[in-house]
């Protein structure tokens, strides 16, 4: 079966997602497509009065969502350039994460870190400023060295880091252009061993946080204590000790989610094995996450980890009936003007909800009211209510990046309700 854009451009219907990966958005696009080469996209760009790029939608909200076309870059040719000199890679903004990692660990390097699944797009990731864990890595964002995009009337534009506004372009939203390739920095391959740990003490949290390569503390708040530790170490360190920081070794593989199959999450138990095969929590093959959720996260600052924490407490009873479960982690301070890590070495707050929007949303407003003190800033890519005018205040170049918007895109072209919403014409 294939549809007819109203600019010419013939798609396999089935090829084109109509819905966002959890199911809880349904495209309203008047037309699908799939272009084949990077001429047809800025033909069907410079022909759309309005346009967005749908990645592996796994977004849960509708910033990427139009009434006008819908774009799937996974029919552009795929591209890997390896840049030994410079440690960089170019590579489609299309393709996920899991298969650029296994071409770079097949070529001797890697990337700094990884979201903890590998199913993600790399231009869609890098756009939501998404993240692994680790105190001293940034985002997937602050990775980038180079883009390449399709803008409003059909031009080809590339930026790098020397570029003034290359650090208000990054984290972009899909706002400034549909993205082509990405230039990311690498480093040479190296080895990991997972180990989880049970029952956490709250008071040792900062101290487990900052124990690994990368750590993942998940909990379900129906206790002060903290279920599970994914401590991502380096493989040539000691594992940790019998009691290391009053918990227990996990005596079989687990996954996040209770009653999840745990053949769907990556090596644990110590098995060295490479970064992109441990740093991920779920396998590229299979089911990540539990599927039928919904997701939040907010991000605050490194140093009111334990306080934004407590000031969940009084809301912990609204919180565990719609939880499926909680995942705590830091990421690095960068420069990137959305990003939700701008100039702040960040404590995350992650919550993978039941799905059912009308329970989740009014307990994420209560989430979001606790953790107001503390001025969270929201995935963009999650579910959040937050006001418009209290976002903005929480993002020193949140009108730089307005002016950008107006400045790459002065009719609308990338435009969404969501967007107008947040960055008001």
């Amino acid at each position: 079966m294939t549809a007819q854009g109203e600019h010419g451009t013939s798609t396999t219907a089935a090829d084109v997602p109509r819905r966002n990966w959890a199911g809880n958005v349904r495209y309203a696009a008047r037309a699908f497509h799939r272009p084949t080469s990077v001429d047809e996209l800025r033909r069907l760009v410079a022909g759309s009065n309005r346009i967005r790029a749908v990645g592996s939608g796994h977004s849960f909200n509708r910033f990427g969502d139009t009434d006008g076309d819908l774009v799937t870059l996974a029919g552009l040719p795929p591209v890997v350039d390896l840049d030994r000199e410079r440690g960089q890679v170019t590579v489609s903004g299309a393709m996920r994460y899991g298969d650029l990692a296994r071409h770079l660990h097949t070529q001797g390097y890697a990337l700094a870190n990884l979201a903890s699944l590998p199913h993600i797009s790399v231009a869609g990731a890098v756009a939501t400023a998404t993240h692994g864990s680790g105190q001293t890595h940034g985002n997937l964002a602050s990775a980038v060295a180079g883009l390449e995009l399709v803008t409003a009337d059909g031009d080809l534009l590339r930026v790098d880091r020397d570029a003034d506004t290359f650090a208000g372009m990054v984290v972009g939203l899909g706002a400034l252009g549909l993205v082509t390739r990405v230039t990311l920095d690498v480093v040479p391959t190296f080895e990991l061993r997972q180990y989880v740990r049970l029952d956490l003490d709250r008071e040792a949290l900062d101290e487990a946080l900052g124990s690994a390569y990368s750590v993942s503390v998940f909990t379900d708040f129906r206790s002060p204590r903290l279920r599970e530790v994914w401590r991502k170490q380096v493989a040539d360190q000691p594992p940790p000790p019998a009691d290391w920081l009053g918990t227990t070794a996990a005596d079989a593989p687990r996954h996040p989610v209770l009653g999840m199959p745990v053949e769907n999450c990556t090596p644990q138990l110590g098995e060295p094995g490479p970064w992109h095969e441990r740093l991920p929590h779920f396998k590229l093959g299979f089911t990540p996450s539990s599927g039928d959720e919904l997701q939040s996260e907010y991000h605050v600052a490194r140093t009111d980890a334990a306080d934004a924490l407590a000031a969940l407490d009084d809301v912990a009873h609204l919180i565990a009936p719609v939880l499926l479960v909680s995942e705590l982690r830091t990421v690095a301070a960068d420069e990137l003007w959305l990003s939700p890590n701008h100039q702040r070495d960040s404590f995350v707050l992650h919550f993978t909800w039941v799905d059912d929007t009308a329970a989740v949303l009014p307990v994420v407003a209560q989430v979001e009211e606790r953790l107001a003190p503390f001025a969270p800033r929201p995935h963009w890519g999650k579910v959040f209510v937050t006001d418009p005018a209290e976002l903005a205040a929480r993002y020193p170049r949140h009108a730089d990046f307005a002016a950008l918007l107006r400045h790459l895109d002065p009719t609308g072209t990338f435009r969404t309700e969501l967007l107008d919403r947040y960055f008001p014409r």
